[in-house]
């Protein structure tokens, strides 16, 4: 799947998500979209999911015409999101276009 990183998602989990092409929004110069415009932008260009760490964009955004799924991680913290590697890459691997999927990952 083609997978775009918002501007929170730590870069080093690409590395996990074998088999799948991630490119982190500021190498699209994507870095400065806000709103609707990341998104609009990710759709536009054929992504498929959506990896975030805004964890509003479901209130934001009418996400129900959305074919790009969502994995929102809900700690961004790299030093404890790498144990948890492995729920990400089950969302991510069953994401369905238009899915909607909160990754709990805790805070310590």
């Amino acid at each position: 799947m083609l997978i775009p990183f918002d501007n929170g998602t730590p870069a080093p989990l690409r590395h996990a998500l074998i088999g799948h092409t991630v490119v982190e929004a500021i190498e699209r110069g994507w870095d400065r979209l806000v709103n609707g415009e990341l998104l609009a932008a990710a759709e536009a260009a054929g992504f498929e999911v959506l990896v975030t760490t805004d964890k509003n964009m479901r209130y934001q955004q009418d996400l129900t015409a959305c074919k790009i799924a969502f994995v929102v991680l809900s700690n961004s913290q790299w030093p404890v999101l790498r144990r948890y590697i492995d729920r990400v890459v089950v969302a991510v691997d069953a994401a369905t276009p238009g899915s909607y999927t909160e990754v709990n990952i805790p805070f310590r």
